[in-house]
């Protein structure tokens, strides 16, 4: 017997590794619905490179032919951010009629429900109620209260809370209200493309947020998306003797000449992937920029995919492999490829099997 089959012995890993092979390999793109926002975020990506210049097209034959063009090269999932994404409602729902999907939203303007009714979606919260506000460039307003009642009870929506190296005492506090609301959490950790340094500085490190992280794992097993492999690879930005970098991310636009070289190191990268700008014509290097450093990365998504591609380096025993499926089972939940009421019934418990760092085996 192999070890992957031993392995799968396990009931929880054995459905988990099932639903994940039955809902089949993703090809995704990252699409720019729009370059305008209502907001401007200090520490957005998108603002730090001028993505916000880029034509907004109000052509809807374009965008119906990036639709279709898309269809044809076998795309079917979508990553679909911004700009605010809510400000083009009838857009996501063309998009919702083709593809697999999940859009990133800053939460102030609700996302209606007909036509989009198992759209999932995050809501981004960048830290308790004065971080938040401060972070967003609306100083004194109660943004994560808006955000909160915009969706509260939604099924659709999770909190993609991005936390800075310096503010993982509002850890605790900024997800109980988020758990409060009925609504899961995916973190995300704080890149300073501005500059800002001090407590938004990554170059101080992770460690405090990391162990906040994983205590919220632990008291809500049920509410999380993060799993305490993924917390850790992006966190400390190693995975299996890797480093970090350009050079072993995944997701890179592969018709974009900045990426020829990189494609023809023979490390592994998603060969489908695009990142596509809001002109629905060019492109940039990979999801999160063209000429950033890629030190400053410490994107879940992209994390998440560096994890994902190298299933073969995680299995040298059990606890490697709990690590990779756990983490790539959270990925198809969180983006509804797999049951939602199963996926997170499974992901819970393989959640609350963690004591200590160890996953405890599960016998029949």
């Amino acid at each position: 017997m192999s070890r992957l089959n031993r392995y799968l012995e396990d009931p929880d890993l054995g459905r988990m590794y099932q639903l994940v092979r039955a809902a089949g390999a993703v090809r995704p793109i990252s699409l720019d619905l729009t370059s305008k926002c209502n907001l401007r975020c200090t520490g957005c990506y998108y603002y730090a490179e001028g993505m916000d210049q880029v034509d907004h097209r109000r052509d809807d034959d374009a965008f119906d032919l990036l639709i279709e063009s898309e269809k044809a090269r076998g795309t079917n999932f979508v990553t679909v951010v911004g700009g605010e994404p809510a400000l083009e409602p009838g857009r996501l729902r063309k998009l919702y009629r083709h593809f697999k999907m999940n859009v990133a939203t800053n939460g102030l303007i609700p996302i209606p429900r007909e036509g989009l009714e198992n759209m999932p979606m995050g809501i981004a919260v960048w830290g308790s109620r004065e971080t938040d506000a401060r972070l967003r460039g609306q100083p004194g307003k109660d943004l994560l209260s808006t955000a909160l009642e915009n969706y509260r009870g939604d099924p659709r929506a999770f909190f993609y809370y991005t936390v800075a190296p310096g503010h993982a005492h509002e850890i605790e506090d900024v997800v109980g209200q988020i758990v409060e609301n009925g609504n899961k959490v995916l973190f995300n950790y704080y890149s300073d493309v501005s500059e800002r340094g001090g407590e938004l500085g990554y170059e101080q490190g992770f460690g405090a947020v990391r162990r906040e992280v994983d205590r919220m794992i632990d008291r809500y097993p049920d509410m999380m998306y993060t799993t305490p492999y993924l917390n850790r690879v992006t966190t400390r930005g190693e995975l299996m003797g890797q480093r970090w970098g350009y050079d072993v991310c995944t997701n890179l636009t592969v018709d974009n000449e900045i990426n020829t070289h990189r494609r023809q190191t023979g490390k592994p990268y998603n060969p489908h992937f695009r990142a596509i700008n809001a002109d629905f014509k060019t492109t940039r290097r990979c999801c999160t920029g063209s000429t950033r450093d890629c030190a400053s990365c410490f994107d879940t998504w992209e994390h998440f995919s560096w994890i994902m591609i190298n299933m073969r380096k995680h299995l040298g025993n059990r606890r490697e492999f709990t690590d990779w499926l756990s983490t790539m089972f959270a990925f198809y939940v969180v983006n509804r490829l797999v049951d939602p009421g199963e996926g997170h019934e499974l992901l819970a418990r393989i959640q609350a099997r963690w004591s200590a760092g160890a996953p405890r085996q599960r016998t029949a």
